[in-house]
Protein backbone atom coordinates (compact mmCIF):
# COMPACT_ATOMS: atom_id res chain seq x y z
CA UNK A 1 0.00 0.00 0.00
CA UNK A 2 2.71 2.47 0.94
CA UNK A 3 4.46 2.04 -2.40
CA UNK A 4 1.29 3.09 -4.24
CA UNK A 5 0.64 5.97 -1.87
CA UNK A 6 4.17 7.29 -2.18
CA UNK A 7 4.08 6.94 -5.99
CA UNK A 8 2.46 10.38 -6.01
CA UNK A 9 5.92 11.78 -5.27
CA UNK A 10 7.04 10.85 -8.80
CA UNK A 11 4.39 13.15 -10.26
CA UNK A 12 5.05 16.18 -8.10
CA UNK A 13 5.84 18.43 -11.09
CA UNK A 14 2.75 17.24 -12.98
CA UNK A 15 0.33 17.91 -10.13
CA UNK A 16 1.84 21.28 -9.24
CA UNK A 17 1.71 22.34 -12.91
CA UNK A 18 -1.94 21.26 -12.97
CA UNK A 19 -2.74 23.43 -9.99
CA UNK A 20 -0.86 26.40 -11.46
CA UNK A 21 -2.73 26.20 -14.77
CA UNK A 22 -6.17 25.83 -13.20
CA UNK A 23 -5.51 28.58 -10.66
CA UNK A 24 -4.43 30.93 -13.46
CA UNK A 25 -7.38 30.02 -15.72
CA UNK A 26 -10.45 30.12 -13.46
CA UNK A 27 -13.85 29.39 -15.01
CA UNK A 28 -17.22 29.34 -13.28
CA UNK A 29 -19.73 26.49 -13.42
CA UNK A 30 -20.64 24.98 -16.80
CA UNK A 31 -18.05 27.29 -18.39
CA UNK A 32 -14.97 25.22 -17.44
CA UNK A 33 -14.02 24.51 -21.05
CA UNK A 34 -10.26 25.19 -20.77
CA UNK A 35 -10.05 23.50 -17.37
CA UNK A 36 -11.80 20.35 -18.52
CA UNK A 37 -9.76 20.16 -21.73
CA UNK A 38 -6.52 20.55 -19.78
CA UNK A 39 -7.50 17.77 -17.38
CA UNK A 40 -8.68 15.54 -20.23
CA UNK A 41 -5.32 15.84 -21.98
CA UNK A 42 -3.46 14.84 -18.82
CA UNK A 43 -5.67 11.79 -18.28
CA UNK A 44 -5.27 10.73 -21.91
CA UNK A 45 -1.48 11.02 -21.66
CA UNK A 46 -1.66 8.80 -18.58
CA UNK A 47 -3.42 6.19 -20.72
CA UNK A 48 -7.03 6.62 -19.59
CA UNK A 49 -10.04 6.26 -21.86
CA UNK A 50 -12.53 9.02 -21.04
CA UNK A 51 -16.27 9.48 -21.21
CA UNK A 52 -16.73 13.21 -21.74
CA UNK A 53 -19.94 15.06 -21.00
CA UNK A 54 -19.94 16.52 -24.51
CA UNK A 55 -22.15 19.59 -24.39
CA UNK A 56 -20.91 20.62 -20.93
CA UNK A 57 -17.47 20.37 -19.31
CA UNK A 58 -16.42 17.35 -17.29
CA UNK A 59 -15.57 13.69 -17.75
CA UNK A 60 -15.06 10.38 -16.03
CA UNK A 61 -12.99 7.27 -16.51
CA UNK A 62 -13.26 3.78 -15.07
CA UNK A 63 -10.26 1.72 -14.02
CA UNK A 64 -11.04 -2.00 -13.76
CA UNK A 65 -8.85 -4.14 -11.51
CA UNK A 66 -9.95 -7.24 -13.42
CA UNK A 67 -11.38 -8.79 -10.28
CA UNK A 68 -15.07 -8.58 -9.32
CA UNK A 69 -16.05 -6.16 -6.59
CA UNK A 70 -17.71 -2.81 -5.84
CA UNK A 71 -17.07 0.42 -7.72
CA UNK A 72 -15.72 3.43 -5.81
CA UNK A 73 -15.73 6.96 -7.21
CA UNK A 74 -13.24 9.73 -6.48
CA UNK A 75 -14.19 13.26 -7.53
CA UNK A 76 -12.55 16.60 -8.23
CA UNK A 77 -14.46 19.81 -8.92
CA UNK A 78 -13.59 21.98 -11.91
CA UNK A 79 -15.32 25.27 -11.24
CA UNK A 80 -14.24 28.59 -9.77
CA UNK A 81 -16.24 31.21 -7.91
CA UNK A 82 -16.86 34.87 -8.77
CA UNK A 83 -14.99 37.29 -6.53
CA UNK A 84 -13.87 40.29 -8.58
CA UNK A 85 -12.22 41.88 -5.55
CA UNK A 86 -9.68 39.07 -5.36
CA UNK A 87 -6.32 40.35 -6.66
CA UNK A 88 -5.86 37.23 -8.80
CA UNK A 89 -9.37 37.03 -10.24
CA UNK A 90 -9.90 36.97 -13.99
CA UNK A 91 -10.10 40.60 -15.08
CA UNK A 92 -12.95 39.99 -17.50
CA UNK A 93 -15.13 37.55 -15.56
CA UNK A 94 -14.20 38.02 -11.89
CA UNK A 95 -13.70 34.26 -11.59
CA UNK A 96 -11.17 32.93 -9.09
CA UNK A 97 -10.53 29.63 -7.32
CA UNK A 98 -11.26 30.94 -3.84
CA UNK A 99 -12.66 27.62 -2.63
CA UNK A 100 -9.79 25.25 -3.32
CA UNK A 101 -11.08 23.41 -6.37
CA UNK A 102 -7.82 24.00 -8.23
CA UNK A 103 -6.02 21.95 -5.57
CA UNK A 104 -8.72 19.26 -5.70
CA UNK A 105 -8.19 18.80 -9.45
CA UNK A 106 -4.42 18.64 -9.02
CA UNK A 107 -4.83 15.99 -6.30
CA UNK A 108 -7.14 14.00 -8.59
CA UNK A 109 -4.37 14.02 -11.21
CA UNK A 110 -1.99 12.71 -8.55
CA UNK A 111 -4.39 9.86 -7.76
CA UNK A 112 -4.82 9.06 -11.46
CA UNK A 113 -1.07 9.04 -12.09
CA UNK A 114 -0.23 6.84 -9.10
CA UNK A 115 -2.88 4.29 -10.11
CA UNK A 116 -1.08 3.80 -13.44
CA UNK A 117 2.05 2.58 -11.67
CA UNK A 118 3.05 -1.04 -12.21
CA UNK A 119 1.27 -3.23 -9.66
CA UNK A 120 -0.89 -0.45 -8.24
CA UNK A 121 -4.08 -2.47 -8.65
CA UNK A 122 -2.68 -5.86 -7.65
CA UNK A 123 -4.12 -5.85 -4.14
CA UNK A 124 -7.50 -4.39 -5.07
CA UNK A 125 -10.70 -5.74 -6.61
CA UNK A 126 -13.65 -4.04 -8.26
CA UNK A 127 -13.50 -0.76 -10.16
CA UNK A 128 -12.37 2.81 -9.57
CA UNK A 129 -14.16 5.71 -11.23
CA UNK A 130 -12.29 9.02 -11.40
CA UNK A 131 -14.50 12.02 -12.19
CA UNK A 132 -13.80 15.67 -12.94
CA UNK A 133 -17.19 17.29 -12.38
CA UNK A 134 -18.38 20.82 -13.23
CA UNK A 135 -20.50 23.40 -11.46
CA UNK A 136 -20.38 22.70 -7.73
CA UNK A 137 -20.79 26.35 -6.78
CA UNK A 138 -24.44 27.34 -7.23
CA UNK A 139 -24.00 30.76 -8.87
CA UNK A 140 -24.98 32.63 -12.06
CA UNK A 141 -28.56 31.39 -12.06
CA UNK A 142 -29.55 33.33 -15.15
CA UNK A 143 -26.85 31.61 -17.21
CA UNK A 144 -27.73 28.16 -15.89
CA UNK A 145 -31.43 28.75 -16.46
CA UNK A 146 -30.69 29.58 -20.10
CA UNK A 147 -28.80 26.29 -20.41
CA UNK A 148 -31.80 24.53 -18.91
CA UNK A 149 -34.23 26.25 -21.28
CA UNK A 150 -32.08 25.10 -24.21
CA UNK A 151 -32.20 21.54 -22.93
CA UNK A 152 -28.44 21.41 -22.34
CA UNK A 153 -28.79 20.76 -18.61
CA UNK A 154 -31.66 19.79 -16.37
CA UNK A 155 -30.05 20.42 -12.98
CA UNK A 156 -28.04 23.43 -11.90
CA UNK A 157 -25.48 21.43 -9.87
CA UNK A 158 -22.84 19.45 -11.74
CA UNK A 159 -22.99 16.25 -9.69
CA UNK A 160 -26.78 16.19 -9.87
CA UNK A 161 -26.61 16.70 -13.63
CA UNK A 162 -24.04 13.91 -13.99
CA UNK A 163 -26.20 11.68 -11.80
CA UNK A 164 -29.22 12.29 -14.03
CA UNK A 165 -27.18 11.57 -17.18
CA UNK A 166 -26.20 8.15 -15.88
CA UNK A 167 -22.53 9.02 -15.43
CA UNK A 168 -22.58 7.57 -11.91
CA UNK A 169 -24.57 4.45 -12.72
CA UNK A 170 -22.86 1.44 -11.18
CA UNK A 171 -21.05 3.46 -8.51
CA UNK A 172 -21.46 2.00 -5.02
CA UNK A 173 -19.76 4.69 -2.88
CA UNK A 174 -18.02 8.01 -3.44
CA UNK A 175 -15.64 10.41 -1.77
CA UNK A 176 -13.64 13.56 -2.32
CA UNK A 177 -11.33 15.66 -0.16
CA UNK A 178 -12.02 19.39 0.05
CA UNK A 179 -9.33 21.99 0.72
CA UNK A 180 -9.82 24.06 3.86
CA UNK A 181 -8.49 27.36 5.18
CA UNK A 182 -10.05 27.13 8.62
CA UNK A 183 -8.88 23.95 10.29
CA UNK A 184 -6.86 20.77 10.12
CA UNK A 185 -7.75 17.31 8.86
CA UNK A 186 -11.44 17.40 9.74
CA UNK A 187 -14.77 15.84 8.91
CA UNK A 188 -18.18 17.23 9.81
CA UNK A 189 -21.16 15.12 10.73
CA UNK A 190 -22.74 16.46 7.55
CA UNK A 191 -24.01 19.62 5.91
CA UNK A 192 -27.19 21.47 5.05
CA UNK A 193 -29.05 21.49 1.77
CA UNK A 194 -30.91 24.33 0.09
CA UNK A 195 -33.49 25.57 -2.36
CA UNK A 196 -32.27 28.17 -4.86
CA UNK A 197 -34.57 31.08 -5.65
CA UNK A 198 -34.91 33.66 -8.40
CA UNK A 199 -37.20 36.52 -7.41
CA UNK A 200 -38.51 39.27 -9.68
CA UNK A 201 -40.57 42.16 -8.38
CA UNK A 202 -42.73 43.76 -11.08
CA UNK A 203 -43.87 47.37 -10.72
CA UNK A 204 -44.84 50.20 -13.05
CA UNK A 205 -42.38 52.75 -14.40
CA UNK A 206 -43.07 56.48 -14.25
CA UNK A 207 -41.14 59.74 -14.10
CA UNK A 208 -39.51 59.74 -10.67
CA UNK A 209 -39.76 63.52 -10.27
CA UNK A 210 -42.74 64.67 -12.30
CA UNK A 211 -45.31 61.95 -11.56
CA UNK A 212 -44.03 59.17 -9.26
CA UNK A 213 -47.60 58.50 -8.11
CA UNK A 214 -48.32 57.05 -11.54
CA UNK A 215 -45.79 54.29 -10.96
CA UNK A 216 -45.38 51.34 -8.65
CA UNK A 217 -41.89 51.11 -7.20
CA UNK A 218 -40.55 47.58 -7.55
CA UNK A 219 -37.39 48.52 -5.62
CA UNK A 220 -39.44 49.58 -2.60
CA UNK A 221 -41.39 46.32 -2.82
CA UNK A 222 -38.11 44.37 -2.92
CA UNK A 223 -36.78 46.30 0.09
CA UNK A 224 -39.97 45.52 1.99
CA UNK A 225 -39.56 41.88 1.02
CA UNK A 226 -36.00 41.78 2.36
CA UNK A 227 -37.15 43.37 5.62
CA UNK A 228 -40.03 40.91 5.87
CA UNK A 229 -37.60 38.01 5.47
CA UNK A 230 -35.45 39.49 8.23
CA UNK A 231 -38.53 39.76 10.44
CA UNK A 232 -39.26 36.01 10.27
CA UNK A 233 -35.74 34.88 11.23
CA UNK A 234 -36.70 34.41 14.88
CA UNK A 235 -39.26 31.80 13.80
CA UNK A 236 -36.46 29.52 12.55
CA UNK A 237 -35.40 26.86 15.06
CA UNK A 238 -31.71 26.36 15.80
CA UNK A 239 -31.96 22.60 15.24
CA UNK A 240 -32.94 23.18 11.60
CA UNK A 241 -29.84 25.34 10.82
CA UNK A 242 -31.86 27.64 8.57
CA UNK A 243 -29.97 30.25 6.55
CA UNK A 244 -31.76 32.66 4.19
CA UNK A 245 -29.43 34.99 2.31
CA UNK A 246 -30.81 37.05 -0.61
CA UNK A 247 -28.95 39.48 -2.87
CA UNK A 248 -30.24 42.07 -5.35
CA UNK A 249 -28.79 41.36 -8.77
CA UNK A 250 -30.61 44.10 -10.69
CA UNK A 251 -31.78 47.21 -8.84
CA UNK A 252 -33.16 49.61 -11.44
CA UNK A 253 -31.85 51.14 -14.65
CA UNK A 254 -32.06 54.95 -14.49
CA UNK A 255 -32.37 57.24 -11.50
CA UNK A 256 -35.13 59.44 -12.93
CA UNK A 257 -37.59 56.58 -13.49
CA UNK A 258 -39.50 54.57 -10.92
CA UNK A 259 -37.96 51.05 -11.02
CA UNK A 260 -40.38 48.62 -12.60
CA UNK A 261 -38.35 45.42 -12.37
CA UNK A 262 -36.01 44.26 -9.59
CA UNK A 263 -34.22 40.90 -9.57
CA UNK A 264 -32.98 39.00 -6.55
CA UNK A 265 -31.30 35.67 -5.94
CA UNK A 266 -31.66 33.79 -2.70
CA UNK A 267 -30.83 30.50 -1.04
CA UNK A 268 -32.87 28.90 1.73
CA UNK A 269 -30.70 26.40 3.58
CA UNK A 270 -31.60 23.81 6.19
CA UNK A 271 -30.56 20.51 7.73
CA UNK A 272 -33.45 18.48 6.27
CA UNK A 273 -35.81 18.68 3.32
CA UNK A 274 -38.73 19.26 5.70
CA UNK A 275 -36.93 22.17 7.36
CA UNK A 276 -35.95 23.67 4.00
CA UNK A 277 -39.46 23.44 2.59
CA UNK A 278 -41.01 24.95 5.72
CA UNK A 279 -38.57 27.88 5.75
CA UNK A 280 -39.03 28.37 2.01
CA UNK A 281 -42.82 28.61 2.45
CA UNK A 282 -42.34 31.30 5.11
CA UNK A 283 -39.88 33.13 2.88
CA UNK A 284 -42.29 33.12 -0.05
CA UNK A 285 -45.07 34.39 2.20
CA UNK A 286 -42.89 37.29 3.37
CA UNK A 287 -41.79 38.18 -0.16
CA UNK A 288 -45.33 38.03 -1.54
CA UNK A 289 -46.76 40.07 1.33
CA UNK A 290 -44.34 42.88 0.52
CA UNK A 291 -45.43 42.95 -3.11
CA UNK A 292 -49.09 42.90 -2.11
CA UNK A 293 -48.64 45.83 0.25
CA UNK A 294 -47.57 48.12 -2.62
CA UNK A 295 -49.76 46.67 -5.35
CA UNK A 296 -46.75 45.20 -7.14
CA UNK A 297 -46.46 41.67 -8.43
CA UNK A 298 -43.80 39.10 -7.78
CA UNK A 299 -42.45 36.20 -9.78
CA UNK A 300 -40.65 33.45 -7.86
CA UNK A 301 -38.74 30.58 -9.38
CA UNK A 302 -37.91 27.87 -6.82
CA UNK A 303 -35.10 25.62 -8.02
CA UNK A 304 -33.87 22.50 -6.20
CA UNK A 305 -30.37 23.19 -4.98
CA UNK A 306 -28.46 20.51 -3.09
CA UNK A 307 -29.61 17.86 -0.65
CA UNK A 308 -28.57 17.84 3.01
CA UNK A 309 -25.90 15.23 3.57
CA UNK A 310 -24.49 13.04 6.32
CA UNK A 311 -20.98 11.63 6.14
CA UNK A 312 -21.19 7.87 6.48
CA UNK A 313 -19.84 6.79 9.88
CA UNK A 314 -18.00 3.77 8.51
CA UNK A 315 -16.44 5.90 5.79
CA UNK A 316 -15.25 8.27 8.53
CA UNK A 317 -13.47 5.41 10.27
CA UNK A 318 -11.99 4.35 6.96
CA UNK A 319 -10.74 7.90 6.30
CA UNK A 320 -9.18 8.04 9.76
CA UNK A 321 -7.28 4.81 9.19
CA UNK A 322 -6.21 5.88 5.71
CA UNK A 323 -4.88 9.22 6.96
CA UNK A 324 -2.71 7.47 9.55
CA UNK A 325 -1.19 5.41 6.74
CA UNK A 326 -0.82 8.18 4.16
CA UNK A 327 0.25 11.03 6.44
CA UNK A 328 1.74 9.52 9.62
CA UNK A 329 1.25 11.70 12.67
CA UNK A 330 -1.90 13.40 11.42
CA UNK A 331 -5.28 12.64 13.00
CA UNK A 332 -8.72 13.07 11.48
CA UNK A 333 -10.83 15.15 13.85
CA UNK A 334 -14.62 14.82 13.91
CA UNK A 335 -16.27 18.20 14.48
CA UNK A 336 -19.60 16.56 15.37
CA UNK A 337 -21.55 19.38 13.73
CA UNK A 338 -23.84 19.72 10.76
CA UNK A 339 -22.06 22.45 8.80
CA UNK A 340 -24.06 25.35 7.39
CA UNK A 341 -22.32 25.04 4.03
CA UNK A 342 -23.72 22.96 1.20
CA UNK A 343 -22.35 20.73 -1.55
CA UNK A 344 -23.86 18.58 -4.26
CA UNK A 345 -22.13 15.64 -2.61
CA UNK A 346 -25.40 15.77 -0.67
CA UNK A 347 -27.23 14.65 -3.78
CA UNK A 348 -24.96 11.63 -4.06
CA UNK A 349 -25.51 10.81 -0.37
CA UNK A 350 -29.20 10.39 -1.16
CA UNK A 351 -28.40 7.24 -3.12
CA UNK A 352 -24.98 6.00 -1.92
CA UNK A 353 -22.59 6.29 1.06
CA UNK A 354 -20.19 9.24 0.81
CA UNK A 355 -17.57 11.10 2.77
CA UNK A 356 -16.51 14.71 2.23
CA UNK A 357 -13.63 15.50 4.63
CA UNK A 358 -11.40 18.57 4.72
CA UNK A 359 -7.66 18.97 4.42
CA UNK A 360 -5.64 22.08 5.36
CA UNK A 361 -3.36 23.91 2.97
CA UNK A 362 -5.28 27.08 2.13
CA UNK A 363 -5.14 30.51 3.70
CA UNK A 364 -7.50 33.46 3.93
CA UNK A 365 -11.29 33.27 4.05
CA UNK A 366 -13.12 30.65 2.00
CA UNK A 367 -15.00 32.40 -0.82
CA UNK A 368 -13.15 35.60 0.16
CA UNK A 369 -10.82 37.99 -1.64
CA UNK A 370 -7.73 36.77 0.23
CA UNK A 371 -8.12 33.02 -0.28
CA UNK A 372 -5.15 31.16 -1.76
CA UNK A 373 -3.28 27.87 -1.50
CA UNK A 374 -0.40 28.43 0.92
CA UNK A 375 0.77 24.83 1.43
CA UNK A 376 0.69 22.89 -1.84
CA UNK A 377 2.40 19.91 -0.23
CA UNK A 378 -0.57 19.39 2.08
CA UNK A 379 -3.41 20.58 -0.15
CA UNK A 380 -2.31 18.50 -3.14
CA UNK A 381 0.33 15.84 -2.42
CA UNK A 382 -0.97 14.74 0.98
CA UNK A 383 -4.53 14.92 -0.33
CA UNK A 384 -3.71 12.56 -3.20
CA UNK A 385 -1.93 10.17 -0.83
CA UNK A 386 -4.88 10.18 1.56
CA UNK A 387 -7.33 9.40 -1.22
CA UNK A 388 -5.17 6.59 -2.57
CA UNK A 389 -5.00 5.05 0.89
CA UNK A 390 -8.80 5.25 1.17
CA UNK A 391 -9.17 3.50 -2.18
CA UNK A 392 -6.78 0.73 -1.23
CA UNK A 393 -8.46 0.13 2.11
CA UNK A 394 -11.89 0.06 0.51
CA UNK A 395 -11.00 -2.30 -2.32
CA UNK A 396 -8.25 -4.34 -0.70
CA UNK A 397 -8.81 -7.63 1.16
CA UNK A 398 -11.53 -8.60 -1.35
CA UNK A 399 -13.18 -5.21 -0.75
CA UNK A 400 -14.19 -6.28 2.75
CA UNK A 401 -14.50 -2.69 4.03
CA UNK A 402 -16.30 -1.41 0.93
CA UNK A 403 -18.80 -4.27 1.04
CA UNK A 404 -19.48 -3.59 4.72
CA UNK A 405 -20.01 0.14 4.07
CA UNK A 406 -22.34 -0.48 1.15
CA UNK A 407 -24.38 -3.21 2.87
CA UNK A 408 -24.86 -1.15 6.02
CA UNK A 409 -25.86 2.10 4.29
CA UNK A 410 -29.51 3.11 4.54
CA UNK A 411 -29.99 5.51 1.62
CA UNK A 412 -32.67 8.24 2.03
CA UNK A 413 -34.04 7.30 -1.41
CA UNK A 414 -34.41 3.83 -2.85
CA UNK A 415 -33.00 4.75 -6.26
CA UNK A 416 -31.55 7.50 -8.40
CA UNK A 417 -34.88 7.77 -10.19
CA UNK A 418 -36.91 8.26 -7.00
CA UNK A 419 -34.51 10.94 -5.78
CA UNK A 420 -34.53 12.86 -9.07
CA UNK A 421 -38.33 12.60 -9.16
CA UNK A 422 -38.45 14.24 -5.73
CA UNK A 423 -36.11 17.00 -6.90
CA UNK A 424 -38.34 17.64 -9.91
CA UNK A 425 -41.30 18.14 -7.58
CA UNK A 426 -39.49 21.08 -5.94
CA UNK A 427 -39.43 23.14 -9.14
CA UNK A 428 -42.03 25.90 -9.03
CA UNK A 429 -42.20 29.13 -10.98
CA UNK A 430 -44.54 31.90 -12.04
CA UNK A 431 -46.26 35.04 -10.79
CA UNK A 432 -47.61 34.68 -7.28
CA UNK A 433 -50.34 37.38 -7.11
CA UNK A 434 -53.49 37.61 -9.18
CA UNK A 435 -55.29 40.94 -8.61
CA UNK A 436 -59.02 40.36 -9.02
CA UNK A 437 -60.16 43.96 -8.58
CA UNK A 438 -59.33 46.93 -6.36
CA UNK A 439 -60.31 45.08 -3.21
CA UNK A 440 -59.22 41.48 -3.67
CA UNK A 441 -56.31 39.38 -4.87
CA UNK A 442 -55.26 35.72 -4.85
CA UNK A 443 -51.78 34.86 -3.63
CA UNK A 444 -49.99 31.59 -4.39
CA UNK A 445 -47.14 30.88 -1.98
Amino acid sequence: MKSVVTAVEKYRELVFDTHKYIWENPESGYREVKTSRYMENIFKKLGYELVTAGNIPGFYTVLDTGRPGPEIMVLGELDALICAAHPQSDSSTGAVHCCGHSAQCAALVGVAAALREQGALDKMCGKIRLCAVPAEEMIELDYRNKLREKGIIKYFGGKTEFLSRGYFDGVDAAFMVHTSASGGFEVDKGGVGFIEKEIIYHGVSAHAGDAPWKGCNALYAANLGLNAVNAIRETFQEKDIIRVHPIITSGGSVVNAIPDLIRLECQVRGSSFDAINNANHKTNRALCGAALSLGANIEIRDIPGYAPYVNDTKMIELAREALAIAVPGEVLEETGVIAAGSTDMGDLSCVMPIIHPYIPGAGGICHGDNYRIIDKETAIIKSAKWQLAMLMLLLGDNARIARDVIEDYNAPFESKESYLSYLDSLYDEGERICYKDKVSAEVRL
